[in-house]
């Protein structure tokens, strides 16, 4: 990854003004990189709803599916920063081929465990495995963006192109949420239960495989290394930090309750298909948004956009509480998907300026986790509150979600001094 700009292809990212011989984003990067961090991170997104699906047709209970998803979640959480802290060490490379080789055997296990007459707990056993062994390629795109702004761009032009390379990764991974549980879908239906996990394992060997060996990967920082600061795993714990983990594991309540009792909702009217597609008018709207927070005017800061973003989720959740038919279901939604893009992509920037020297890789597989953990959680949580309280009292849940969100960004305005941020610089990323 550390090339001399003179071996950059010229090239110009959103919000990327690079002219002439100047190093750029997409220079550094290639094209083929966007497309493949895209694709690699689909079976991530596919493994939640994967499992539901799969354990709901071949156990026969909607509750056990979703205690499953908390399976996966709690797998993803155990190990989830160990995989990051691991490619701090190691580097990228070495650990996403290994994890990708490992979780891609352990999707196809789960699959015929599932339909097995083996006992249930070999069941939740396989999917806790799964979690714990997900590669987490979009903490890790992430990462690699960040390492690359904050070495082999100008100064001058780090903020900008920090801010538009974190709006497109959040967007991409609104996108992958969003056609995730569709693919899920169709391939259930057309081939069975057991196709969704099969696809995701396929997909891991090959693209997260891909991923692993493209030029971007960062080498690991070795401790003690001659030039090469990493600061000590205590440093994880600065209330900024944890604070931003905790809003982010807010907006993974929120995806997953948002998305579970909306299943409940089109249920109720005999089309629980088509609850992904109607998941989209969210999804579709906060990537569009997520990009837009790139033109935001830097006086917008980053500790006022939380709350703000935070407030319109807010209110979709209010709406969504009277939603008596699809249409209002849509604008609940949609008027939801304003805030949670932006909120997604304000968060990703704390972690990214708060991410201790060498840590980079760890925290945003932190964030990420973090994320996973409250999607799988709420998803189990709501499913039962909806089969045995009904859907309105499920509906209730997006809202608490963003209530969270809106409190702890609150907290996070009293830890964030006003003028205390800073662009994304070579520290920040543990660069030296």
């Amino acid at each position: 990854m550390h090339q001399s700009s003179e071996q950059h292809r010229p090239g110009r990212a959103p919000g990327d003004p690079g002219t002439g011989s100047e190093p750029t984003l997409i220079g550094a990067t290639g094209l083929l990189y966007y497309p493949l961090a895209l694709i690699s991170r689909l079976p991530y997104a596919m493994m939640v709803i994967g499992v539901l699906t799969l354990v709901v047709s071949a156990r026969g209970s909607v509750e056990l599916g979703g205690l499953n998803s908390a399976a996966v979640g709690l797998g993803v959480a155990c190990f989830g920063p160990l995989i990051g802290a691991a490619a701090d060490r190691f580097g990228q490379r070495p650990v996403l081929l290994v994890v990708a080789a490992v979780n891609s055997v352990l999707l196809g296990a789960l699959a015929w465990v599932a339909f097995s007459p083996l006992p249930v707990w070999c069941v939740f056993l396989g999917s806790f495995l799964a979690g714990a062994s997900a590669p987490q390629t979009s903490p890790m795109s992430r990462s690699r963006l960040v390492t690359i702004i904050g070495t082999e761009l100008p100064p001058r032009r780090r903020a900008r192109v920090f801010s538009s390379a974190l709006a497109y990764e959040s967007a991409a991974d609104e996108v992958i949420f969003v056609f995730g549980p569709v693919i899920v879908g169709l391939l259930a239906t057309v081939f069975g239960a057991w196709a969704p996990i099969a696809g995701a394992a396929v997909l891991t060997l090959i693209f997260v495989s891909a991923f692993a060996l493209h030029r971007t990967s960062t080498p690991g920082h070795a401790s003690g290394a001659e030039g090469v600061e990493v600061a000590p795993a205590r440093e994880l714990a600065r209330p900024g930090l944890v604070v931003t983990v905790i809003g982010i594991f807010a907006v993974g309540l929120f995806f997953g309750s948002a998305l579970t009792s909306l299943t409940s909702f089109m249920q109720d009217r005999g089309d629980a298909e088509s609850a992904g597609l109607i998941y989209g008018a969210m999804g579709v709207g906060s990537a569009i948004c997520a990009v837009g927070v790139a033109f935001l005017p830097p006086r917008f800061s980053l500790r006022l956009r939380w709350p703000v973003f935070a407030v319109i989720i807010v209110a979709g959740g209010i709406v969504l509480q009277s939603s008596a038919d699809i249409s209002h279901m849509i604008l609940s939604l949609a008027i939801m998907g304003i805030g949670i893009g932006p909120l997604l992509v304000t968060l990703y920037s704390f972690g990214a300026l708060r991410s201790p020297a060498g840590r980079s890789a760890t925290v945003m597989t932190l964030l990420g986790s973090a994320l996973m953990v409250g999607q799988s959680a709420s998803a189990a949580v709501t499913g039962i509150i909806s089969e045995n309280v009904g859907t309105q009292a499920a509906l209730a849940l997006p809202l608490v979600s963003a209530g969270i969100a809106l409190v702890v960004g609150l907290v996070n305005i009293v830890l964030t001094p006003r003028g205390s941020e800073t662009p994304v610089r070579t520290s920040s990323v543990g660069v030296p």
